[in-house]
């Protein structure tokens, strides 16, 4: 994840102030992980006019860890490819049986005294 919205970079006693952001300064940071904070309940009264209103609210966040600030015009580094596992052969499945066709329904024939 890249941030490019930088206000201020201190590194020791060289410090740069951004109007209002430094242009060509970036954050380089990782997301590790989403949530949901505390709720919150909201309230709403009106005292002689039978109003209550109780509504809850929990915000959603993301936290984020800062890998590295670079200052305008230095080169991003290449992220690392990702090693991979060779995957293992898929194994091939059994064909399945043919599913049976239902016999199709007969009609009921009434039997009347005639025998017809």
């Amino acid at each position: 994840m890249e941030l490019e919205k930088v206000l201020l970079i201190a590194d020791g006693d060289n410090v740069t102030v951004g109007r209002p952001a430094i242009e060509g300064a970036r954050v380089l940071a990782t997301a590790k992980g989403n949530g949901r904070d505390k709720k919150i309940i909201v309230f709403k009264y009106k005292a002689k006019v039978r109003y209550r209103r109780k509504t809850g609210h929990r915000q959603h966040f993301t936290t984020i860890s800062i890998d590295k600030i670079l200052p305008p015009g230095a080169e991003s580094p290449k992220p690392a490819a990702k090693k991979t596992a060779p995957k293992p052969a898929a194994k091939k499945a059994a064909p399945k049986p043919a599913a049976k066709k239902a016999a199709p329904r007969r009609k009921k024939t009434e039997v009347t005294e005639s025998g017809t």
